[in-house]
């Protein structure tokens, strides 16, 4: 059993982000701490960290934001795109595009979409889906989507006055979808739901990707965010994830699942499709953040996870 509890980004400055998913994006600040010492740099990779760790929620979801106080990382690249394997982001669900839409304009956000687009009714699996990708002050990737009733899970379709509903799933890009499979379905139990092909011109303003095709892997955990692994069919000239990534760097995303057996989770990682951050499973100090045992893995593309008991 594994369950997606919340999704974490570095951030440059830890006040403008939370502003900025605050009054933009409607998420409210759950907790606010600072870590330090040997567990956490163990757990993220990095020496010499001091963290400010600030959580926020959506309806059900959690985003966690951290800022490195030391040591400094690097920016986002101008030059990265959606089809390279940096790429991650959070999708949120609205029940209206068009409104959520002019609400991020009158904040001035960052394109990434040229602008909101329909998924064409002949695809049979994702049309009529809208969607549009965004950045938020430090150059994450954003999405929000709107589901047609036939296509979104029963929480996105309760009646309600909010402009933003809560998050959907988290996505990453992958080089080939089917290699990671043996460490994402069969090692850490998320279920594939369904795999569908997105392309066309629609796709390609979303993606800002001339030539766009990508396989859409959509898995779900027991409980929590959905995941989905996106391999480009077209075009294949997306880049790698910088072999020297770190934790402290600002394109850094870390997916937190919770699962129930965490040593039995490490022997089976051993021969899976990964490597390991950590050197195993790290006995935190304190419980900062609910969780007394962590380890921290990185998958075939560089796409970081943090594995945690409760």
């Amino acid at each position: 059993m594994s369950s997606i509890k919340y999704i974490g980004m570095t951030v440059s400055n830890i006040e403008q982000s939370v502003k900025f998913y605050a009054e933009v994006l409607s998420f409210q600040k759950i907790k606010e701490v600072e870590v330090w010492g040997e567990d956490w740099e163990k757990l993220q990779g990095v020496f010499g960290l001091r963290m400010q760790i600030v959580q926020m929620q959506l309806a059900d979801e959690i985003i966690s934001l951290m800022e490195y106080l030391t040591p400094e990382g690097r920016s986002i690249p101008v030059d990265f795109r959606s089809n390279d394997r940096t790429f991650q982001h959070i999708a949120i669900a609205v029940q209206d595009m068009d409104r959520a839409y002019q609400h991020l304009r009158q904040y001035k956000v960052r394109h990434s979409s040229t602008s909101p687009q329909q998924l064409p009714e002949w695809n049979k699996k994702l049309g009529e889906v809208k969607a549009f990708y965004f950045k938020d002050p430090d150059g994450h990737n954003l999405e929000l989507i709107e589901f047609p009733p036939d296509k979104a899970d029963d929480k996105w379709l309760q009646a309600t006055d909010k402009l933003f509903l809560g998050i959907d799933h988290s996505a990453v890009v992958t080089k080939d979808a089917a290699a990671s499979f043996p460490l994402y379905r069969d090692r850490l139990d998320l279920k594939l739901m369904l795999q569908a092909e997105n392309y066309g011109i629609e796709y390609e303003h979303i993606s800002c990707i001339f030539g766009a095709r990508v396989q859409v892997n959509s898995m779900k955990p027991s409980s929590g965010i959905g995941f989905e692994l996106l391999e480009y069919i077209t075009p294949t000239t997306g880049k790698d994830m910088p072999k020297d990534s770190q934790a402290h760097d600002l394109w850094h995303y870390q997916t937190v699942i919770a699962v129930s057996d965490l040593e039995a989770l490490e022997q089976k990682l051993r021969s899976a499709p990964c490597s390991f951050i950590s050197p195993g499973i790290v006995e935190m100090s304190a419980n900062e953040l609910g969780y007394e045992k962590a380890l921290s893995i990185r998958d075939l593309d560089g796409h970081v996870l943090y594995l945690i008991e409760e």
